[in-house]
């Protein structure tokens, strides 16, 4: 199995070797965490993808909310089925309706019914482990963490739509352009989740790009940490600076490459320059950025001419194909993705 989780290992590392002091049931708990996601944090090697099959009306979700008691065992118990009333449970009822809100934006702006575009059921776990600081998507179902449990470093994981909408987003990657999950493509990966998952945001408070936050995890901190968010797409290095965590690493120009070993190659660090390439575009043209440089994303995920280890330069000229195809070659669409490249430094050349 493996997992495409929403907090990076760096953090988790560094919240339970410097946390002790300040923040023990965190420091505990991020240990943990680590442990458990240890054996399953490999290589990410994808084969074929699947083709897309785009439905003709709007369609509904099938969403299935389990729980697992605290325990590691998926897929738990079923607690709540589509059209069940809320059940009184926080984090079942925040999963069950940040699914339907993730699943009306990929239906009602991309036409993509569910995650493999033939109406997928939506599955999800919540309550999974003992303090257990994350949430992932393991090839089948979301799976979230309540956090520490004593208010130190995080609050549960169902509280963030984008959060929800990221995890979502890995399963869509995976059936479409399989990007691989390690090294630029890897970064790619972590960047296509955050820009759904802040669309997913945007499309259901119905902010335009100005408005928004670009914010990834907004609200998953507690008052107790000096931070806004895992990571911010408009200004990545930016979205903490606490004492105990650190500073955000996130490079946001491609000068500043985080060369590693670890996380995969950097894949949650370095996804901070697409993210802000997509971010400059977005707020440059205004308005919804699902009506534009959203859908010139959707458009070179689901293109069929990505290769499964692009590089960041292979994407950017995907990108700007997508644009010419969609809006004209020479618009403003493509304009402004070709400049939010250029400001990050990835090359756009074909």
């Amino acid at each position: 199995m493996t997992r495409n989780a929403i907090v990076p290992p760096y953090l988790l590392a560094r919240i339970a070797a410097a946390g002790a002091y300040r923040y023990p049931v965190a420091a505990d708990a991020a240990r943990r965490s680590l442990l458990r996601d240890a054996p399953v944090r490999e290589q990410r090697l994808l084969g074929d993808r699947p083709s897309a099959v785009l439905p003709d009306a709007a369609s509904s979700p099938d969403r299935r909310i389990s729980d697992a008691g605290g325990r590691e065992t998926l897929p738990g118990r079923l607690v709540r089925r589509e059209g069940q009333a809320a059940t009184g449970d926080e984090a079942v009822d925040e999963a069950y309706d940040g699914l339907g809100d993730t699943h009306r934006m990929f239906d009602r702006v991309f036409g993509r019914d569910s995650i493999d575009g033939r109406g997928m059921a939506l599955e999800a776990t919540v309550h999974y482990g003992d303090r257990y600081d994350n949430a992932f998507w393991d090839g089948e179902r979301m799976v979230f963490g309540d956090g520490d449990g004593d208010g130190e470093v995080f609050t549960g994981f169902t509280n963030s739509l984008s959060v929800i909408g990221h995890e979502l987003a890995h399963g869509v990657t995976e059936r479409t352009a399989a990007l691989r999950y390690q090294g630029q493509s890897g970064a790619l990966n972590e960047h296509v989740s955050d820009v759904f998952g802040a669309l997913v945001e945007q499309y259901a408070l119905g902010q335009d790009a100005e408005a928004a936050t670009w914010l990834i995890g907004e609200g998953i901190f507690t008052s107790e940490v000096e931070g806004r968010a895992l990571r911010s797409m408009l200004e990545p290095g930016t979205a903490y600076d606490d004492d105990v965590l650190g500073r955000d690493p996130q490079p946001a120009h491609f000068d500043d490459f985080i060369v590693t070993t670890d996380d995969n190659g950097g894949v949650h660090l370095n996804s901070g320059i697409p993210n802000r390439a997509f971010a400059l575009a977005a707020t440059e043209l205004g308005g919804f950025a699902w009506e534009h440089v959203g859908r010139i994303w959707y458009d070179t995920l689901t293109s069929g001419e990505l290769k499964t280890d692009a590089t960041f330069a292979q994407f950017a000229a995907a990108t700007l194909r997508a644009a010419a195809k969609r809006f004209g070659d020479g618009s403003a669409e493509q304009r402004a993705v070709h400049h939010g490249w250029e400001q990050v430094g990835v090359s756009v050349a074909s």
